[in-house]
C-alpha cells in the first residue's frame, strides 16, 4: 500500500467525448454587386435637368436626367408635318388608284414617301428617348458626375446606380482545393470592419484555372437587406474542407516522444489508484488548437490535462478539479 504521507503529483482530468470535427480553409474575399453600374448616355449632349439627388432611392424606369434634345424635337416637328402631308397625298392617291385613275407609279411613289417618313420619324423619336437617362433597375443613386449645363458623351459616366439588396463575395482559391470545394460547401463569412458574421454556402465554383496564380474563383451570394455590406468590403472566409465525427482533443494534451509519435496520458483506475498510462494516438486533422483523433482513444477515456508535462507512465496521481 502506498504510504499515506507520500505526496502524489496533482493533475486535472479531461474526459474524451465524440463530437463533430470541422476544418476550414481560411482566405480573403471581396464584396461585389451585380447591380452596381455607371450609367452612360448613348448620345452626347448638354445636361438640361437632373431629377434626382445623391443617396436618393429610385425605381426601375424612373427618369434620372434629361439631356438637351431641342434640335431633335425640332426635327420631330418638321418630320411630323411632312408625314401628315405624305399621308394625305397617299390616301388621295390610293383612292384614285382604287378607281383605276392615275398611274401605278404615282401610287407607289406616294406610298414609299409616306413609309420613308414614318421610318425616319420613328428613328428620330428613338434618338429623343436616348436623351433621357432612365434607371434600368431600382436602387440608390450613389453618385452624380456632371452638373447641369455640362456636356456629356458616351465615354463619360453620368450616374452611378447601386442596388445592395443582394451582393456576393468573390474569392480566389488555390487549385489544390478543387476536389473539396463544391457548390453548397459550408462557408463562414466574417466582415471585421462592420463586426458581422454570416454562415452560408458556396453558390458558384469557377471552371477556369488562372495560370498566373494557379487559382479558381468562387462566389458566395449574400442577402443584404440592411444594406450594411458595401461593394469592395473585405471579407474573411472560412470554407469547410473536412468534416467527421469522432474524438476531438485540445492540442495541448498531445505530446511527442523521441521517435516523433504522438501520445497522451490516460488515467486508469487500478487498485483504487489513479495510474498513468501512455497511449499512442493517430491524429488525422488539426484546427484552431484542436486535434481529430482516429486511433488510441475511446469515448469516455480519462486523460491527464494540467500537469501532463510533469509526470511519466506508471505514476500514481491525484486528480483535482480545476
Amino acid at each position: 500500500k502506498i504510504d499515506p504521507n507520500t505526496k502524489l503529483p496533482i493533475v486535472t482530468a479531461f474526459t474524451a467525448k465524440n463530437d463533430v470535427f470541422k476544418h476550414y480553409i481560411e482566405i480573403q474575399g471581396v464584396v461585389k454587386a451585380d447591380k452596381n453600374i455607371e450609367i452612360r448616355p448613348e448620345l452626347g449632349g448638354t445636361v438640361n435637368s437632373i431629377f434626382v439627388k445623391e443617396g436618393q432611392k429610385v425605381a426601375a424606369g424612373q427618369l434620372l436626367m434629361q439631356l438637351d434634345d431641342t434640335s431633335i424635337k425640332n426635327s420631330i416637328d418638321e418630320l411630323t408635318t411632312q408625314l401628315n402631308l405624305a399621308i394625305t397625298t397617299f390616301e388621295r392617291q390610293e383612292r384614285l388608284w382604287n378607281q383605276k385613275i392615275g398611274s401605278e407609279m404615282q401610287y407607289l411613289q406616294a406610298k414609299a414617301q409616306k413609309e420613308s417618313l414614318e421610318n425616319n420619324l420613328a428613328s428620330i423619336k428613338t434618338q429623343a428617348r436616348k436623351m433621357k437617362i432612365i434607371a434600368p433597375f431600382s436602387g440608390i443613386v450613389d453618385e452624380i458626375y456632371p452638373k447641369k449645363g455640362e456636356l456629356t458623351n458616351p465615354q463619360m459616366p453620368v450616374i452611378r446606380l447601386i442596388n445592395l439588396d443582394k451582393v456576393y463575395v468573390e474569392a480566389d482559391i488555390t487549385e489544390s482545393y478543387l476536389p473539396v470545394i463544391k457548390i453548397g460547401t459550408e462557408t463562414i463569412l466574417n466582415f471585421p470592419s462592420i463586426n458581422k458574421e454570416i454562415t452560408t454556402e458556396i453558390a458558384q465554383v469557377g471552371n477556369y484555372i488562372n495560370p498566373d496564380n494557379r487559382s479558381f474563383k468562387t462566389r458566395i451570394n449574400i442577402s443584404n437587406n440592411d444594406q450594411s455590406i458595401k461593394p469592395n468590403l473585405l471579407a474573411d472566409l472560412k470554407i469547410l474542407d473536412f468534416k467527421a465525427s469522432g474524438i476531438i482533443l485540445p492540442s495541448s494534451l498531445v505530446q511527442q516522444d523521441q521517435t516523433g509519435a504522438d501520445y497522451v496520458y490516460l488515467i486508469k483506475d487500478e487498485n483504487e489508484q489513479n495510474k498513468v498510462i501512455k497511449s499512442l494516438i493517430t491524429i488525422t486533422n488539426e484546427y484552431q488548437h484542436n486535434v481529430f483523433v482516429t486511433e488510441g482513444i475511446a469515448e469516455n477515456d480519462v486523460l491527464v490535462n494540467a500537469g501532463a508535462r510533469l509526470i511519466k507512465e506508471g505514476d500514481i496521481v491525484e486528480i483535482r478539479s480545476k
